[in-house]
């Protein structure tokens, strides 16, 4: 399988980001202002290797989980998925916030958000 990138993270300022889409993709941004969230897949281009058991957030007093069980950057295929917030839409520059991605990270696909595709785990124990 062979992925290439469809934009780069630019101008990360806090909790702003730009992406910058490739010009000859910039199409598939049609209408995408009519989504209000996103979910940006980029590369952890700054990682290398990974363990199959962390400590989440990298802090060794939290207890050890698998790394399918975390967003620990360090992974068999370094892919991050961040849920963020359409601010503003600018030709092939999208304007979001919160994306949890470094300057330069390589965007693999940008998606619209829909709630009732996603499963989201209980995390106080309750089924």
């Amino acid at each position: 399988m062979e992925l290439r990138p469809i934009g780069t993270v630019r101008s990360v300022r806090g909790e702003i980001s730009e992406i910058e889409v490739l010009p000859e993709l910039a199409d598939g941004l049609y209408r995408i202002g009519e989504n209000r969230k996103l979910l940006i897949l980029f590369q952890f281009h700054r990682s290398e290797g990974f363990d199959l058991r962390v400590h989440p957030k990298g802090d060794a007093g939290n207890p050890l989980v698998g790394v399918f069980a975390s967003r620990a950057p360090r992974r068999p295929n370094p892919i991050g998925a961040t849920e963020v917030r359409l601010l503003k839409v600018e030709g092939a520059v999208l304007t979001v916030e919160g994306l949890d991605a470094f300057e330069g990270s390589p965007v693999l696909d940008i998606k619209p958000l829909v709630r009732r595709d996603l499963l989201v785990p209980d995390l106080h124990g309750k089924d």
